[in-house]
């Protein structure tokens, strides 16, 4: 069979009739056409194929582990927030969740996701990561800052945050600000080892402090009250929220110490976006709470309140609690 430029030449094929030859040949030619085009558009539409936002969407993003409850949480705010940045170019808004912040970090570094809302630990997690930085603080349910709560049983014999070596406490979960960056990195900070249990029935290392997690702050509670662990942690708000510590567990508990107060949440942005986009993004969510048309939005968004600029104090704490999160990632996990 003979060739031409390295490709076999239709035209020599022996195919049994002039008719067939011609619809054969005829094939050939679509489907090398149709490659030709695939092959141009692979080339031509680079950032599609990488998966980047396209130029004109917002893209709010979110770690979590309900999807379809989280939304509707975020749905409305960015369906109020994208009509009121026209000027800047943004036609449309998108919403994309992950699964850890790993994977958010991913879909900053590619552009596939532009702006976030979290708790300051995974906030500042994402800054060392995905260059992500912070442009307001989110109040939520009239709370801008908080702190967390070490507590235990009162006949544990737990009087102070010294008295956990050698003890075993509950957090919450890997990526909670209040139940695990905060206060793990404030018992690293007075020289406690943290060691990560089997079991409730696993034991630490002497002086080292065991560490399991609960996945809930109902949960926390009522493992320090049945005494599977010896000590739990939690927000200030959730310690005097009754649905997460029932009125019948709280008179046998006593709290052991506390961290200093911090933001309670944060929004940011990759740190590639458009500066004119992350400023108008800013303007619009500070102006959110005085508009009528934003208050049922914002509160529809994870109870929020108001978005406050960020102060010196502010920037302080996420400081803070971003050596907090780089410690725990390079000595604990």
């Amino acid at each position: 069979m003979a060739e031409r430029d390295g490709c076999p030449n239709p035209g020599l094929f022996r195919l049994g009739s002039a008719r067939g030859a011609f619809r054969s040949f005829a094939l050939i030619q679509r489907v090398f056409r149709f490659a030709c085009l695939l092959l141009a558009l692979a080339v031509a539409s680079p950032s599609t194929a990488a998966g980047d936002a396209p130029s004109g969407v917002l893209v709010l993003g979110r770690l979590s582990d309900d999807p379809g409850a989280h939304y509707d949480q975020l749905k409305p705010l960015l369906d109020y927030v994208v009509p009121r940045m026209a000027g800047v170019g943004i036609r449309e808004g998108r919403i994309l969740m992950a699964r850890d912040a790993q994977q958010m970090s991913s879909y900053m570094r590619r552009g596939r996701v532009d702006w976030v809302t979290e708790t300051a630990g995974t906030a500042m997690l994402l800054g060392q990561r995905a260059a992500a930085r912070p442009i307001l603080l989110t109040e939520r349910d009239g709370v801008s800052r908080y702190h967390s709560v070490f507590f235990a049983r009162r006949d544990r014999g737990i009087a102070r945050l010294d008295d956990l070596r050698g003890h075993r406490i509950a957090f919450q979960r890997a990526s909670s600000t209040s139940a695990y960056f905060v206060p793990a990195a404030t018992l690293l900070d007075r020289g406690m080892r943290l060691e990560i249990l089997l079991s409730p029935d696993d034991q630490p290392g002497a002086g080292a402090v065991g560490y399991l997690f609960a996945r809930s702050e109902l949960n926390i509670a009522t493992w320090v009250h049945k005494g599977l662990v010896d000590a739990g942690v939690m927000s200030n708000v959730d310690w005097n929220n009754p649905e997460r510590v029932p009125p019948a567990f709280r008179r046998d508990l006593a709290i052991v110490g506390r961290t200093e107060d911090y933001p309670r949440a944060v929004e940011v942005v990759r740190g590639d976006l458009d500066p004119r986009i992350a400023a108008r993004l800013r303007e619009v969510l500070l102006e959110a709470s005085n508009d009528p048309a934003g208050r049922e939005a914002l509160l529809a968004f994870f109870g929020t309140t108001r978005f406050l600029p960020l102060d010196a104090s502010a920037e302080q704490s996420l400081a803070g609690i971003a050596r907090g999160v780089a410690r725990i990632k390079a000595d604990v996990e």
